[in-house]
């Protein structure tokens, strides 16, 4: 790190990118643009993707000396990250999303702070914007507590150490220290690897100050498949490392089973209800799903009471999406073995 007129410590950009033709052109721009003196280099490791994404890639590295395209036969975010530090050659390693930009001066925070806590990895802020009422929808269901839990990398806080940390910039002799990123775990593996950074000392902080743009998934089918996916793997770390999980990991597949019962006690009583009886049943049951709904609703209306209305019926759609998703994905994970199975959908 910088020391008084020492020279600015060079920073290696790490961006495992699959199929992302439509946004990897703006993630590289904002990295080109940062407002740091330092030596840097761009590494895209490159999964074989089949929508024109290499091309670009090879474009705008045949036009830049700092963007390096490097093979990642395996496609998983995991292995192009670790490909990409391992053939990085600067102390400070950012990683960084193909879906993600950056501010100008994020690297300049980051580096400052890194400098300033001793931590091993610094992180802040995800704020989604979306660029139609779908994308917009979510974009809301992100940042808010009624989405995603409210976790500081989500919704803001107050700097300090914290459990993980969104994308990340760190200490690259740390990363090798820990053993790098965990290939076996195809989501979760930024807080994994966290995990490790605190278990051997290390920490991990939070700034409000970074603030990171994020473009969301552009279609309801390509979301759902991000958070099941996301829920397989959360379900996965979470029966590996049980002590290590917090409360609101749990909400999404308790929310699954309670509302799964009460729809089924619901049925079961109307049916006996037509045999004059069960009617209690019928009600206690449906009161379940039916207080789910008005969660969704009045969540919907009061985190998005500023946008269009297409955007909030929309993240009505969006919000039972992502939240049984994530939560049948966390189940069906705990009660298996994701490591099995092979998904690699990116962030």
């Amino acid at each position: 790190m910088q020391r008084d007129g020492a020279p600015l410590p060079g920073v290696s950009y790490v961006m495992p990118v699959l199929n992302e033709v439509t946004e990897v052109r703006a993630a590289v721009a904002s990295l080109l643009a940062q407002e740091y003196d330092g030596p840097v280099e761009i590494i895209l490791a490159l999964g074989p993707s089949i929508d024109g994404t290499n091309e670009l890639v090879a474009e705008m590295s045949a036009s830049d000396p700092r963007i390096v395209a490097i093979d990642n036969p395996i496609g998983s975010t995991p292995a192009g990250l670790n490909v990409a530090i391992r053939a990085s050659r600067y102390p400070v390693v950012v990683r960084v999303d193909a879906h993600s930009v950056l501010p100008r001066d994020y690297t300049r925070i980051a580096v400052e702070t890194l400098a300033a806590t001793g931590a091993d990895n610094v992180g802040g802020i995800m704020r989604a914007e979306g660029r139609t009422a779908f994308e917009r929808a979510v974009a809301h269901a992100y940042g808010s507590r009624v989405g995603l839990g409210g976790t500081p990398h989500h919704v803001g806080g107050t700097a300090g150490p914290a459990e993980t940390a969104y994308l990340g910039v760190f200490r690259r002799e740390r990363l090798f220290e820990v053993g790098l990123f965990d290939e076996d775990i195809k989501r979760g593996q930024d807080w994994e690897l966290n995990r490790r950074l605190r278990m051997t000392g290390g920490t991990v902080w939070f700034t409000p100050e970074l603030v990171v743009t994020y473009r969301p998934r552009p279609s309801l089918r390509r979301l759902i498949r991000q958070f099941v996916a996301t829920g397989l793997w959360r379900g996965e770390l979470a029966r590996r490392f049980p002590t290590g999980n917090g409360i609101r990991y749990f909400i999404p597949p308790i929310m699954v089973v309670a509302v799964g019962a009460g729809l089924i006690a619901g049925v079961v009583g109307l049916i006996g209800a037509l045999a004059h009886a069960g009617a209690a049943w019928a009600l206690l049951g449906l009161a379940i799903p039916a207080t789910y709904l008005v969660f969704v609703v009045i969540g919907s209306l009061v985190v998005a009471r500023a946008s269009s209305l297409r955007t909030r019926l929309w993240l009505m759609v969006v919000l039972p999406c992502i939240h049984v998703g994530w939560g049948t994905g966390f189940i069906v994970a705990f009660l298996t073995r994701t490591s099995e199975l092979t998904t690699h959908t990116g962030r």
